[in-house]
């Protein structure tokens, strides 16, 4: 998962109020429930040492949240006297998490919620061109378009030899407008970022677009027989784009398993020294140490490792961490702050523009690893000098 939209909370100096807030109760007295938790939440900051706006400013965000609809629960983030990101959450949140005031944003729990949220390119394709539009959880925005030749189009059902010179030009103007479709998917995709394709519309154009694709690109790409670019073809609220979105939603799904999978592999083939070498580092004192170097390439988060709750002391800049308090001033903070390992340690991801993912618990494992050990690890941009003995 990027964390690019977390950004906005390293903006700031902080300390910070987060709050996980349950709007999954429908009843009749949801509201009357909703405003009572938001007030108990204002109330638990105070006590924690939060200034009375930033506790205000949480209690109305709170308070105005609508019970019962949409999102099954909140994420609350504010400082200063402002709510400075809220973000929807598709499952309520665990009891378990109270109402924090932290120095940094306690956004560790907010990756387990909203789980890996990989956005997709889906490309509305017939033999003239195609619409394609940017998809990920929250929704979706077109992003491009491309129209190609618009004649001729269509063959014959003519097998006359006068016919054959029609006949080719259409097949050019296909394989001509199929190339125009693979370079428009190709430059959505740098300009956006998108981590999948999903090809839908006229079969045979998905084709020849699937084969004209980047080899990147392609081993990245799906076709589906459901929706298409006619007017009407799958209209909103139609079974039509129900069947789509299920499809867009389960390749979406497949490939944040499978990503997830790929990391655990590597990360297991990397913590072991390969000529000297190692690829990978777990535990806290490792991470702290690849993070102020700007090494952590991927960082691995197991929900249940009893390493996110460690103690680690913070500065005021990303790479201002460290396991003593001594250490940050000598990196050059006269006042450094406690806070937990996994939320330093995201900071450190977001400003490097490093990615987080979250792995499944030890006892979910097949073969009951407990991996990453403490529930903390990374995948490492360069590999360091290794102990092989």
């Amino acid at each position: 998962m990027r964390l690019g939209h977390l950004q906005p909370l390293y903006d700031r100096p902080g300390p910070w109020a987060s709050v996980y807030f349950d709007t999954s109760h429908p009843d009749e007295s949801a509201a009357e429930e909703q405003e009572r938790a938001a007030r108990e939440a204002s109330r638990r900051l105070e006590g924690q040492g939060a200034d009375q706006a930033t506790c205000r400013a949480v209690y109305e965000r709170l308070a105005e949240l609508p019970p019962g609809a949409g999102p099954a629960g909140w994420a609350v983030f504010a400082t200063a006297g402002e709510v400075v990101l809220d973000t929807p959450l598709p499952a309520p949140p665990p009891v378990s998490e109270p109402p924090c005031w932290s120095a940094l944003p306690h956004v560790g729990p907010l990756l387990e919620l909203t789980g890996e949220d990989p956005s997709c390119l889906v490309a509305y394709i017939d033999r003239t061109g195609a619409d394609v539009e940017l998809r990920d959880a929250h929704g979706g925005d077109r992003v491009g378009s491309v129209e190609g030749r618009q004649w001729p189009v269509h063959r014959t059902a003519t097998a006359d030899w006068s016919e054959r010179h029609f006949q080719l030009k259409t097949e050019n103007t296909w394989e001509r407008n199929a190339a125009l479709i693979a370079d428009e998917l190709g430059a959505c995709r740098q300009e956006t970022g998108a981590d999948l394709v999903v090809l839908a519309g006229d079969p045979r154009e998905r084709r020849a677009v699937h084969e004209r694709l980047s080899k990147e690109l392609r081993s990245a790409t799906v076709e589906t027989s459901r929706g298409g670019r006619a007017p009407g073809s799958a209209p909103p609220g139609s079974r039509a784009a129900r069947l789509l979105d299920q499809e867009v939603d389960d390749a979406r799904a497949r490939y944040a398993h499978e990503r997830g999978e790929e990391a655990l592999e590597r990360f297991r083939a990397g913590r072991m020294p390969s000529g000297g070498r190692v690829e990978a580092a777990e535990g806290v004192p490792a991470l702290v140490d690849a993070a102020r170097e700007h090494r952590i390439g991927s960082l691995l988060i197991r929900p249940d490792g009893p390493d996110l709750y460690r103690e680690v002391w913070v500065g005021t800049e990303p790479d201002q961490l460290a396991l003593r308090r001594t250490d940050v001033q000598y990196l050059g903070d006269t006042r450094p702050s406690p806070a937990r390992a996994d939320d330093a340690l995201i900071r450190s991801v977001v400003a490097t523009g490093a990615e987080a993912l979250t792995v499944a618990p030890a006892e979910a494992e097949p073969n009951g690893d407990d991996i990453p050990v403490g529930g903390l690890g990374a995948l490492l941009r360069w590999p360091y000098e290794g102990d092989t003995n």
